[in-house]
């Protein structure tokens, strides 16, 4: 559970309308005044009751409860908490798309309602119970016919620029997010995608013209709002945006862990016998949320998402991140969001005073930790010794459940064929001692027909 120290969310300040705040570990957000008209039309057309009823938008209560800044307020809602927050450099492929396509959707039935939205940013999404859809409840404005649409740019730049650029160059751009925070800029897109998209009308209209288009005016005193746009070519924009995006695809396969359990060292009866004891051991921890590290496709993490516990599977692969979430909307789970982590560089605090976006401890400590199959990978791919990994998983869980690949293991076998072994405390016993300096090990079992251990280990008190 992420501790709440300060009154107001950090990464909710730029908006006018409106702001997020904790009371009591519980979160909140206030309609300022100035947003009165436009909340109140979101509620009375039926626009709310449309998109909440559809899953599209996240629910809320309205709340009698003190304001922090009483003079502005307007009302407080509650809104439905989500489980865990994520961002868009943490997202495979799909998890981008589909983010994108259900902000089109969203603003195409806004449309019906006469409201638009005034933000189009990645960050207002979300993915809970399986599906992605949008946090901001004050990202709406009433519609002026004629009016220009002023979240185009940032539609391109947080979705059409960053998807383009992962289908069309390589999928490790949406690390770009974690640079520009607004989305990928037009004119550095335009750069990196390759000449052909020129060819591509939409490509050429909505990234290299407009990255043209911004260059030109950039140092110009143009008048706001004075070129009309119809409604029926708005809706056309929009189709296209979201016609372009549909079209495009990212095939997962080629990278090292994609298909890592069909070659894998373990046995069907190893791996049935892994699941049991897993299962076993979830259920002496009474666990509401669980972080999966290195989960490759989610075949662990589902042992305890079928638990419903609320299960975040992390892996640094993106095509397994990519298997993981398609399977998971196939199936339609609920109880699992599958997302990007290099644990050896996680997401940081960026932002403002570093504090817009939290980084992956900031979002713990949570109940459960599973770190299956990565011990070895840590600690001989990586050099880090066992202190610094049990530090590290100190400060995250109360729970561990945790894999000991010993060196006569085929997988650590290899990863030492193409290096000098300079680990000569990579032992099960070392791992013991130093483990037991931060955890207590309540349970260790030998998995069948295997030579691999699994520890159940609770946190030590402080």
């Amino acid at each position: 559970m992420i501790k709440k120290a300060k009154k107001y969310v950090p990464g909710s300040f730029r908006d006018p309308s409106g702001f997020l705040f904790y009371k009591n570990n519980i979160i909140y957000r206030q309609i300022n005044k100035v947003y009165k008209e436009n909340y109140d039309h979101l509620i009375n057309s039926g626009l709310y009751e449309t998109l909440t009823g559809r899953g599209l938008l996240i629910k809320h209560k309205e709340v009698d409860i003190r304001s922090p800044e009483p003079g502005k307020a307007y009302k407080i809602i509650k809104p439905e908490p989500i489980p865990f927050i994520s961002y868009p450099y943490e997202w495979c492929f799909s998890q981008l798309k589909d983010a994108a396509l259900t902000t089109f959707k969203i603003q195409k039935i806004a449309m019906d309602f006469g409201m638009i939205l005034k933000d189009c940013s990645a960050y207002n999404i979300q993915f809970n119970r399986g599906k992605a859809l949008l946090i901001d409840t004050i990202s709406f404005e009433k519609y002026k016919e004629g009016s220009s649409w002023v979240a185009y740019r940032q539609a391109c730049q947080h979705f059409l620029a960053p998807l383009a650029l992962m289908s069309y160059r390589d999928i490790r751009f949406n690390q770009l997010f974690r640079i520009y925070l607004d989305g990928i800029p037009l004119d550095l897109a335009s750069l990196l995608l390759p000449a052909s998209t020129r060819f591509n009308f939409s490509l050429l209209s909505h990234i290299h013209l407009h990255a043209r288009s911004q260059k030109y005016f950039a140092d110009k005193r143009v008048k706001i709002n004075t070129r009309k746009i119809s409604r029926l070519s708005l809706l056309g924009l929009i189709d296209n945006l979201e016609s372009t995006i549909k079209k495009m695809k990212w095939h997962p396969a080629g990278t090292e862990w994609a298909d890592y359990y069909d070659d894998t060292n373990y046995s069907t009866k190893a791996i049935e016998d892994k699941k049991e004891i897993i299962s076993r051991m979830l259920k002496k921890t009474r666990t509401k949320m669980l972080w999966d590290l290195g989960a490759n496709d989610g075949l662990f993490s589902r042992i305890a998402s079928g638990q419903n516990i609320f299960t975040v599977s992390f892996d640094v692969d993106y095509a397994a991140v990519e298997k993981n979430y398609l399977r998971s909307i196939k199936n339609n789970e609920t109880y699992i969001l599958p997302l990007i982590l290099d644990l050896t560089n996680p997401s940081p605090a960026i932002g403002w005073e570093n504090r817009e976006r939290m980084s992956l401890t900031g979002r713990g400590p949570v109940d459960t930790v599973m770190a299956l199959a990565l011990i070895h990978h840590l600690a001989i791919s990586n050099n880090l010794p066992f202190y610094k990994i049990a530090n590290f998983l100190n400060q995250i869980c109360r729970w561990l459940i945790i894999e000991f690949i010993p060196k006569n293991d085929s997988q650590v076998e290899r990863l030492l064929y193409t290096r000098e072994d300079i680990f000569p405390d990579y032992n099960r016993k070392n791992f013991e001692n130093v483990s037991g300096n931060y955890f207590n090990i309540i349970m260790a079992e030998k998995i069948k027909d295997s030579k691999r251990i699994l520890y159940l280990m609770e946190k030590r008190g402080d």
